[in-house]
């Protein structure tokens, strides 16, 4: 029987308080992690998380994303987020909308609150409009493309390692350890191996790349 060796492990959709300072530190001491964290917060408003039934608050998730950046130079963060949950109003969104800003995640997933019957948010009075949560969706996904963008350019010139992982036309594409996708080309049938390659530039989300080296 073939084994195959452990490259990389990454953390998908996390409950944001396993995140703790010792959590963190055990994680800093092993090598294999990947420098990419999904934590679902689904909101930035305290008032908001607090109707969603959430345990944590704002101030304790930036908490562990600022302690996450200490550990992690290059680490890149994703989230969930929620529009026009039960009861969000205006001053809310723009609470949610300033905390985005400020933690900057590299990538965000934006969701409308949509009805499910026989949940207790079914029942909450001040449901959100249809248009206003068109509108602050908008918005976050701007945000959140824009953010994409940023970090992108950063690596530009740079050399990245890839895990490749398909091949599409003429393109093999992987993710970095920090999730960042990256195509390039290759003579070689490059996938499922981890490679070198400098970035040359930015299209879309994606890093276009010179394969350098097979590693």
């Amino acid at each position: 029987m073939k084994f195959l060796e452990l490259k990389e492990l990454d953390f998908g959709s996390i409950e944001p308080l396993l995140f703790d300072d010792v959590f963190i530190n055990r994680l800093k001491k092993l090598d294999k992690i990947c420098h990419h964290f999904h934590l679902s917060l689904q909101s930035g408003c305290n008032d908001t998380l607090k109707r969603m039934n959430r345990r944590y608050t704002i101030e304790q998730f930036e908490h562990i994303v600022q302690n996450l950046r200490k550990v992690y130079d290059d680490v890149m963060l994703t989230t969930d987020i929620i529009v026009g949950f039960p009861g969000e109003t205006e001053e809310e969104f723009s609470n949610t909308y300033e905390f985005l800003k400020r933690i900057k995640f590299y990538k965000m997933h934006i969701f409308k609150y949509s009805i499910r019957e026989g949940t207790k948010a079914a029942l909450m009075k001040n449901q959100v409009l249809d248009v206003d949560k068109e509108k602050r969706s908008k918005k976050l996904i701007q945000l959140s493309e824009d953010n994409q963008i940023f970090y992108n350019k950063k690596y530009i010139g740079k050399n990245v390692d890839v895990l490749i992982e398909e091949k599409e036309n003429e393109w093999y594409k992987g993710h970095t350890d920090n999730y960042l996708l990256v195509k390039t080309k290759s003579e070689n049938d490059i996938i499922n191996n981890i490679i070198s390659a400098k970035v040359e530039k930015v299209e879309n989300e994606e890093l276009i790349a010179n394969c350098v080296t097979k590693m």
